[in-house]
């Protein structure tokens, strides 16, 4: 009798791992509970000493059938976490914040990256420096929150890896006057 009460409790902790076991990858994932919103390869560009300002960007993919919107953004590394959008309006580089946030289409995804969509985070209360992480916080309208680490790269990173910035959309590289103008709007 006493071997069998052995057996029982050791089959007892025995499930009661595996189901700890079974239960840890949802525990350690960066996005919570039933969340239909991927992020895909998150990054952001060291930034060199003194600068105030850096840019996170990422692939968002929803995997629902119905449109979701990035509301809010927050991260300890700045004062001010933004959603941005960058476009180059008659021939004149702007950037504006999207105030409504930004729509990820069901089914569908949107790239944030040079020259378009990005987290703009400002007033950073450090310098980000490549090789680093940073963490953030995306909100959605209908996913919630999702937490995610962001590996910090070269300061002239590009989307695809590292790089030079000229290749940005409107960017003229080193011709002169190349630059043109750009409005915060």
């Amino acid at each position: 009798m006493r071997f069998s009460e052995n057996v029982m409790r050791l089959l007892c902790k025995l499930s009661l791992m595996a189901v700890l076991l079974a239960a840890a990858p949802a525990a350690f994932a960066q996005v919570g509970g039933t969340s239909k919103i991927n992020v895909e390869q998150p990054w952001a560009r060291a930034t060199p000493a003194g600068a105030t300002t850096g840019a996170v960007y990422m692939t968002l993919g929803n995997t629902s059938d119905t449109a979701d919107r990035l509301t809010a953004a927050s991260s300890g590394v700045a004062s001010k976490v933004q959603i941005h959008e960058m476009a180059v309006v008659n021939g004149i580089m702007t950037m504006r914040q999207l105030v409504d946030g930004l729509a990820i289409p069901a089914g569908g995804s949107v790239t944030l990256k040079p020259g378009g969509y990005h987290v703009m985070l400002t007033g950073l209360k450090k310098r980000l420096i490549a090789g680093q992480t940073l963490p953030l916080t995306l909100t959605f309208a209908k996913a919630g929150i999702i937490s995610i680490t962001v590996p910090i790269r070269a300061i002239g990173a590009t989307q695809g890896g590292q790089g030079s910035m000229s290749r940005m959309g409107g960017m003229q590289g080193n011709k002169p006057g190349g630059m043109g103008k750009m409005e915060m709007k």
